[in-house]
């Protein structure tokens, strides 16, 4: 069995990624939550039934029996498995999820300027795939 309960998949070169990822590690007491970089040799997207593009585009994340969730769900689950669900518990509300999940894609979608004018970059390039995948959640 896995020590770890959920693993978030995420893009290391990514500036905003590796703030939240460290914020996340640091907090990972238990070692409940697992990540794993997209951009690392060895890394099989496919194991996870997707391709790296889609991986880019949204944050995704796994469950130890193979369960794929992505979008705002990811960051619900991965500040659970710290301890810490209390803190987005409401963006899981009816009617609050729904402005959450929004707030996820239009973020998704300029992370890259937003990024800038916190004065982190994407040196690789990475971060610019294009979010032609994102859609309203359903």
């Amino acid at each position: 069995m896995n020590p770890w309960r959920f693993k978030l998949l995420y893009d290391r070169e990514c500036p905003l990624c590796q703030f939240e990822v460290h914020f996340l590690q640091c907090c990972n007491r238990h070692g409940w939550l697992n990540c794993e970089d997209i951009p690392a040799p060895g890394f099989d997207p496919a194991v996870y039934h997707t391709t790296r593009e889609e991986l880019i585009d949204v944050i995704h994340g796994a469950f130890p029996d193979g369960r794929i969730v992505c979008k705002m769900e990811v960051f619900r689950e991965a500040y659970r498995a710290i301890g810490l669900g209390w803190l987005l518990a409401p963006t899981g509300w009816p009617g609050l999820r729904w402005l959450a999940d929004c707030g996820y894609e239009w973020f998704a979608r300029n992370r890259i300027t937003i990024g800038r004018i916190f004065g982190r970059k994407c040196e690789s390039g990475t971060c610019a795939v294009p979010c032609a995948n994102i859609q309203m959640s359903e």
